[in-house]
């Protein structure tokens, strides 16, 4: 599967380790014919939630940001795409469906399918480390510039420790927006225990010169691209530039490992500084019963409620840094 030329990161199986371990879901690898013939795969995690069989592939909230198909050049991914509709609710007996392949260009709404795409925004890693330093902005390179005068420093790390530690600096950049993270501190240690082996993940730690930890960053990596997957920092600290620091760090770090592109993990008009352009993601969803996008709407609206609601408590509030959703 990994000869594939579409196959990214989210569909490894180290990453559906940790998705079957974090939404206590069952991954599905399925193959693809066409004509008798074997043309590709489909990955996937089935879940039950409300009592709802799912297939996502992935789902929001997983902080995964496309899977889908691998499949051979010019085979049909709008025929896939119906073939997976009737796996999913024939073999499989699911519910629900959502797919989101960044290379499933073509439409899918007159086949039953809703589209949401998003957006996300992606950085050039080629040519010379000077040549993408010099694709930031004017303003970003003087922030990097700063944080080295600064004599901030940056640390890499694989310690279970550090899921603490970046989540502690998490709920503070939720609370000062009266919420909470959408993930518990469980989900990043599960990251870090499941790819730190394979050495696809990059955590790292800004350092004041006082010695303390005052900006944390998360960025796996696999198949020639980097993700950013999450990041925090003190706001009261924010003046020595230790986010924009972190970003330049991992750029370089993955460019020298051979990858050619960094995915900034969803929107944020802050992420254009980093010489990144946007890229729309196709996102499909299909239900095999007609309330059921009702309800799946009903319970995107308890779940925020639930978040403003638990956020109220929390104190102090800071923006959000973004991260992969």
């Amino acid at each position: 599967m990994d000869a594939f030329p579409d196959r990214v990161l989210f569909q490894s199986p180290v990453w559906l380790d940790f998705l079957a371990r974090t939404q206590r879901g069952t991954p599905v690898v399925a193959r693809v014919h066409a004509d008798g013939e074997h043309v590709g795969y489909f990955t996937g995690l089935v879940v039950r939630r409300f009592g709802v069989r799912i297939l996502g592939s992935p789902l929001p909230g997983w902080t995964t940001e496309y899977m889908g198909f691998n499949l051979a050049p010019g085979v049909d991914r709008r025929a896939a795409a119906t073939a997976l509709a009737d796996f999913a609710f024939g073999p499989l007996r699911c519910h629900h469906l959502e797919l989101k392949d960044r290379e499933l260009t073509t439409d899918l709404t007159g086949l039953g399918f809703a589209s949401s795409p998003t957006l996300t925004f992606v950085v050039d890693l080629s040519g010379e480390e000077g040549d993408v330093f010099g694709r930031m902005s004017s303003p970003c390179r003087r922030a990097v510039r700063k944080a080295v005068k600064n004599r901030v420093t940056v640390e890499e790390t694989t310690d279970l420790g550090f899921a603490h530690e970046y989540y502690g600096q998490l709920r503070q950049v939720f609370a000062r927006q009266g919420l909470v993270p959408t993930y518990p501190v469980e989900r990043v240690r599960e990251l870090i225990r499941c790819l730190a082996p394979e050495g696809r993940i990059l955590c790292l730690r800004a350092i004041a010169p006082d010695g303390r930890c005052i900006a944390t960053a998360i960025f796996p990596a696999d198949h020639g691209a980097a993700y950013f997957w999450g990041g925090a920092s003190l706001r009261n600290d924010q003046i020595l530039r230790p986010n924009e620091l972190l970003f330049w760090h991992a750029m370089r770090y993955w460019r020298q490992r051979g990858t050619g592109l960094m995915d900034l993990g969803g929107g944020g008009d802050y992420k254009r500084r980093y010489g990144a352009h946007e890229l729309w993601i196709p996102a499909y969803r299909r239900s095999r019963y007609a309330l059921l996008p009702v309800l799946r709407e009903a319970a995107r609206s308890v779940v925020k409620k639930r978040q403003r609601l638990l956020g109220s408590r929390a104190g102090e509030l800071i923006r959000p840094s973004g991260s992969l959703r």
